[in-house]
């Protein structure tokens, strides 16, 4: 294929309600919409993840639009390209920068999917025809607020609930869930928020049969991990900690974890979140998708890329109406039983809703 046009778009979507982490709140997502089309006239679509402030990585909405039309977009225009797996081998010499890559390569992928009359899922060697999917609940006013919230996401029948803590809002919390719901899947995500001198609060949390903690270390750090590890029952999973199939690869050898979250913006791109996915079946550690607060084209990467074998656990990407009253893309993503139907159709399965995502516009530009 070789790319022709490419139009990027900022877009600004209300949230249904607040998202709240160790870091802050979330009222508003703002985020990159990229459209390629390719000599034959297909489209192909892309999502850029990053957030407007650099807190979870250092990366921001700006600094992708940055890259895009410095870098990467000039690398990619013009250029012959016969597989997408070509594009992270292209974009190899900038350094990071994982969110501004995986956005417009995720486009060249479905492009691909539709040249070859696959669906992303396919084209992938994904052969799942549903996937589990669990809920993400962000930090609540009180426990009692968590509680009712939980309540409503078991009813919808959601695999798996994963809960944020921080300092201070941790043990006591988990217990709280713990008694109201004995039997739930649970799992709990620190965002770094904890460092080695806090490992017997930690450790209390082996108390709870959690399926996992996640990322409670530095955001940089597998030595510290792999410490930790010796001390817990739970397994950690890591999630910000891995940006590459290297460092993935360095995780296992020092067992720093026992699981791995695999976000496709985070580790630059489908390919090497495959890469990593094979990485990790081959030493039998199982993984999951993990959420950005994507709109309709992030979440339907997601799901194809969660149709590989080895993404055992149940992932974070909720149906569209759980976060958006409104979603980019038609049909908006449906959870049932707490499963997700893999698109079948070529492409990402989707139709993208060009009305809706016109009036979410904030700015766009054409690069020809």
């Amino acid at each position: 294929m070789k790319l022709t046009e490419i139009v990027v778009r900022h877009i600004k979507m209300p949230m249904k309600a607040p998202f709240t982490t160790s870091f802050g709140t979330i009222a508003d997502k703002e985020l990159l919409v990229i459209e390629a089309k390719d000599q034959s006239g297909i489209i192909g679509w892309g999502e850029a993840v990053a957030f407007t402030a650099p807190w979870y990585t250092e990366e921001t909405l700006k600094t992708t639009w940055h890259m895009l039309e410095d870098f990467l977009i000039p690398m990619l225009c013009q250029r012959d390209i016969n597989h997408p797996d070509e594009v992270s081998a292209l974009f190899a010499p900038i350094r990071r920068n994982c969110m501004a890559k995986a956005s417009i390569e995720g486009a060249v992928w479905d492009i691909y999917a539709q040249q070859t009359k696959q669906s992303l899922a396919q084209a992938l060697g994904g052969a799942k025809r549903q996937i589990e999917v669990g809920v993400s609940v962000g930090i609540q006013p009180t426990i009692e607020q968590l509680l009712t919230l939980l309540k409503q996401h078991i009813q919808h029948g959601y695999k798996r609930v994963k809960v944020k803590i921080k300092p201070g809002q941790d043990v006591e919390l988990v217990r709280a869930i713990r008694t109201a719901f004995p039997k739930l899947p649970l799992m709990v995500d620190a965002n770094s928020a904890y460092t080695l001198a806090d490992i017997e609060v930690l450790k209390q949390l082996d108390d709870f049969d959690l399926l996992m903690i996640e990322q409670p270390l530095a955001v940089d750090d597998i030595v510290d991990h792999a410490k930790l590890q010796r001390q817990l029952q739970t397994p950690i999973c890591l999630d910000e900690s891995i940006t590459s199939y290297d460092d993935a690869r360095r995780a296992i050898e020092l067992g720093s974890c026992g699981i791995i979250n695999i976000k496709i913006g985070r580790v630059g791109g489908l390919t090497e979140a495959k890469r990593i996915h094979d990485l990790c079946q081959t030493h039998h550690i199982p993984v999951w998708c993990g959420g950005m607060l994507e709109a309709g084209i992030g979440r339907a990467h997601n799901i194809a890329l969660t149709a590989l074998a080895n993404f055992t656990l149940p992932g974070d990407t909720a149906g569209s109406s759980h976060y958006w009253y409104e979603d980019i893309i038609t049909p908006e993503v449906t959870v049932e039983n707490g499963y997700i139907a893999v698109p079948q159709s070529v492409g990402i399965g989707y139709t993208v809703n060009r009305e809706t995502v016109e009036r979410f516009t904030i700015s766009q530009k054409v690069y020809q």
